[in-house]
């Protein structure tokens, strides 16, 4: 059976959503894991847990504080529709901010282990031979890392694709709006459509298992290179 129009909506906002938070993920999360992975101390150690929340926190806490913080009678929700023109909340603007919070330690967490691992000795000698920092980290650290980067863009870009209580919490379920495949897959089984959340949660399923079974490769054969 061909998919509905419904469904490839809530495949291409799906799609969007992860491409746009990965990318944002990535140009945010990058420079935040090179501070922390070059501090110490307990302010430190209190932003790690600020970027670590979402991997305990509750989603639907976290959507509903962000619900409140996007809501029209806000601040922050006053300052969108004067400088947008529409509502900040039940937007797909609203799904991109909540995302990147959301998935903020998947790709920190990822970058921050890889650059604790470079050997300060390598950061020293480039800068012996003239290197600025900003030289250093793109001769020196990036082509190291590399890895990691893949890992933690496609680990940020699976969780946002699988989120379900923050985007409901503040996007809502809006049919070609807001209506991402976890949104549409709940929809469809309280409308009782089991063929079409079967599709839905096979698709997932299989989207899981390749994205993880590449990621594991990536590892393996980085681990293999090494050994050799």
């Amino acid at each position: 059976m061909p998919l509905s129009n419904t469904e490839l909506d809530a495949i291409y906002l799906t799609l969007a959503l992860a491409s746009v938070t990965t990318v944002i993920l990535l140009l945010l999360g990058t420079p935040l894991a090179w501070w922390l992975s070059r501090r110490s101390g307990s302010k430190v150690a209190m932003i790690e847990a600020l970027v670590a929340v979402p991997l305990i926190l509750p989603p639907t806490v976290l959507g509903f504080y962000l619900l409140i913080l996007f809501a029209p009678t806000s601040g922050l929700g006053q300052f969108w529709y004067w400088l947008t023109g529409s509502q900040l909340a039940f937007s797909f603007s609203a799904l991109v901010i909540g995302s990147v919070i959301y998935s903020l330690p998947f790709v920190v967490q990822p970058l921050q282990a890889a650059f604790q691992r470079i050997p300060p000795g390598m950061l020293q000698a480039a800068a012996t031979l003239g290197a600025t920092p900003g030289d250093q980290f793109r001769s020196v650290v990036m082509p190291l890392s590399r890895r990691s980067f893949v890992i933690a863009g496609s680990l940020g870009f699976a969780h946002t694709v699988g989120e379900f209580g923050v985007v409901l919490m503040i996007g809502g379920n809006i049919p070609g709006e807001t209506q991402v495949l976890s949104i549409a897959l709940y929809d469809s089984v309280e409308s009782l459509q089991f063929a079409q959340a079967h599709r839905l949660a096979g698709g997932l399923v299989v989207f899981s298992l390749a994205l993880l079974f590449c990621i594991y490769r990536v590892e393996r054969h980085s681990a293999w290179r090494l050994r050799t």
